[in-house]
């Protein structure tokens, strides 16, 4: 007999969300945690309720592609020019010490436990994800505060942009590597020869939007295009090149991004579908994922130290790139602060490592709960930081 439970499940699912992101909401706490919760406290972990199904898991891809996909149709290529050398500099900085110090950590922590070559890979991944930035609560934060518009608060902008791409690049690399028969020179021509798809794709298909722009304007069937175009770049980079379909949705917004009317419109349209059925499924199903129940004394260790490494990290990385560019103590630190969270893109870098065999079930709540306490502690760490420099600026100003 045919089982209608997932029916149930997407209910118990759609209508939880929406609660407990609006009680998220309500006590200054971002969305994406009272999703995540949902997860937790109605999975495996507490009452039991919600269980992973492959209609969720199904449902919870599609989702992270059009994240993805959003992704990169809200990146503005006008303000990484502007930002130019010194988001740059920062970004990249800000992705070499993350990644190496969560290398270190998981190296160290599971060294001898497994055999060298999956150990190399499996720690080059946990640092990958530490590698992430999710700004849009610092950006809330800047904007409350006032310095969004300022050197800052652009720089932090553009280099969260370039530290995502970053990321996706080192993800794509890494998970290249996990068949069993690979070989290296294979791996990185296909990496080459997507890129150069991208480019030669994206010449074209720039041109074809922007005509469309001009015939068609904002109508409904633009959207689709655009959704079967974002659908498309992931099957062909997932199938064709062996890269994480999540890149190929990443670019197919990216190539989108500026074409600006239609850009708009795409964006509400997907953010209507996205937002409404598939966003809710993926954070909720990450939650489902994060058995807390089943964490060892050591993996209680692991997160503690991960935690440390994601917040400490970033703070050093991205302070001392912006140092090197010229900021002041106060201006670097408020930098470092502001690239802390992880939020969604870590939930996202780590779901793609689980299937490809990079975590197992169990590491899921670490990354969880790193994601959930870098996201919490960003806004206020970012206040206090930006309060302190008022307040030196102030007394300078008075002698």
């Amino acid at each position: 007999m045919e089982s209608y439970d997932f029916l149930l499940f997407v209910a118990v699912i759609l209508l939880s969300t929406k609660i407990f992101s609006l009680l998220s909401q309500k006590v200054n706490m971002p969305q994406v945690v009272g999703a995540l919760l949902v997860g937790v406290l109605l999975g495996p972990s507490c009452l039991n309720i919600l269980h992973e199904t492959d209609f969720l898991e199904k449902s919870a891809e599609i989702g992270v592609i059009f994240l993805m996909f959003l992704a990169g149709l809200d990146t503005d290529l006008e303000d990484l020019k502007a930002t130019g050398k010194s988001s740059i500099i920062i970004a990249f900085v800000g992705v070499l010490i993350p990644l190496g110090s969560g290398f270190l950590t998981y190296y160290l922590f599971f060294h001898g436990e497994r055999p060298d070559s999956v150990l190399f890979l499996e720690s080059a991944f946990i640092g990958t994800v530490l590698t992430a930035t999710s700004v849009s609560i610092t950006v809330e934060t800047l904007r409350e505060m006032g310095k969004l518009r300022g050197r800052v608060g652009a720089s932090i902008l553009g280099a969260a942009i370039i530290d995502d791409i970053l990321g996706i690049i080192a993800l794509t690399v890494i998970t290249s590597f996990t068949a069993p028969d690979v070989k290296i020179w294979v791996v990185l021509i296909k990496i080459v020869l997507f890129f150069v798809f991208i480019g030669v794709c994206g010449f074209f298909v720039f041109r074809l939007f922007r005509k469309l722009e001009i015939v068609y304007g904002t109508k409904r069937r633009v959207a689709i295009y655009a959704v079967s175009f974002c659908l498309l770049m992931a099957y062909i980079s997932e199938v064709f090149f062996g890269v994480a379909d999540i890149t190929g949705a990443y670019f197919a917004g990216l190539i989108l991004c500026n074409v600006t009317e239609t850009k708009s419109y795409i964006a509400s349209k997907i953010n209507i579908t996205s937002y409404m059925f598939f966003t809710p499924i993926f954070f909720a199903s990450m939650g489902i994922k994060t058995i807390v129940t089943d964490m060892s004394t050591e993996l209680i260790l692991f997160t503690i130290a991960l935690l440390l490494v994601a917040i400490l990290s970033k703070i050093i990385g991205c302070g001392f790139g912006a140092k090197l560019c010229g900021f002041s103590n106060m201006d670097s630190l408020t930098i470092g602060v502001g690239m802390i969270s992880r939020g969604e893109v870590a939930l996202i870098v780590a779901q793609k490592g689980e299937q490809a065999g990079l975590i197992s079930d169990s590491l899921f709540p670490a990354i969880v709960l790193v994601v959930i306490v870098t996201t919490l502690i960003t806004p206020i760490l970012l206040k206090l930081v930006m309060q302190a420099s008022d307040r030196k600026q102030a007394a300078q100003c008075e002698t």
